[in-house]
């Protein structure tokens, strides 16, 4: 009896995963229930090498920068001790949150909103002698600063980019020009439209050259 209850609980499981996998693979109800998270295959994807936090400020018109997230009334802690902002790694929130902020207080007049992330490897996670005696150094911590949004004072984005991890995924594909010849090694065709030849209209600006600036480094 035991033994047949082992293999149901085997079959069971590996069912739901392969359930799981199906429902992501072809998009099937991947949505219709919170429960789906646990078993979609999505799940275990994206995990990054990288802890990330975003830092918020204002640009003043005398060259001052303001901390406009979190407000002068304090954050909001929905788990644990991270604020609500760090919840909201695309960034498709926090420019209208920091303009609520400069709504309701007094400033100087703002120039743009910036938010920078700050991206640094979850190995300096570690306790100092965890990291210690895992990499026989003392632990000083390497963090890379990369302006992710920029955007007018009422919200308006005037610039926007992916995640550290993204732009470093798409720099290493780009600057690799084997794989870029091959990437275009029987590619099909597409006839476009005269109206839409512009390159802009199928690729964002901010994605489409590699050449371009893009990424504010430092420690």
């Amino acid at each position: 009896m035991k033994r047949w209850l082992t293999h149901l609980l085997i079959c069971s499981y590996l069912g739901a995963l392969s359930f799981g996998l199906f429902s992501h693979a072809v998009g099937l109800n991947t949505n219709c229930h919170p429960a789906m998270y646990y078993i979609v295959w999505d799940m275990y994807c994206g995990w990054s090498a990288f802890e990330s936090r975003l830092h918020v400020i204002g640009e003043g018109e005398s060259g001052d920068y303001y901390e406009l997230l979190p407000g002068p009334w304090g954050d909001v802690y929905p788990h644990g001790s991270v604020g609500r902002r760090q919840y909201d790694m695309p960034a498709n929130h926090v420019v209208k949150m920091a303009a609520a902020t400069l709504r309701h207080t007094r400033h100087e007049p703002i120039r743009q909103i910036i938010v920078v992330e700050e991206a640094w490897p979850k190995k300096y996670n570690f306790r100092d002698e965890v990291y210690l005696e895992r990499y026989g150094e003392p632990k000083e911590r390497q963090s890379y600063y990369f302006v992710r949004v920029m955007a007018t004072p009422e919200g308006d984005y005037t610039r926007r980019q992916p995640q550290w991890g993204a732009m470093l995924s798409q720099q290493a594909v780009a600057n690799n020009p084997r794989l870029m010849r091959e990437a275009t090694v029987d590619r099909t065709f597409f006839a476009i439209d005269p109206d839409d030849r512009n390159r802009s209209s199928i690729v964002p600006t901010s994605y489409s050259s590699p050449n371009v600036p893009q990424a504010t480094i430092g420690r």
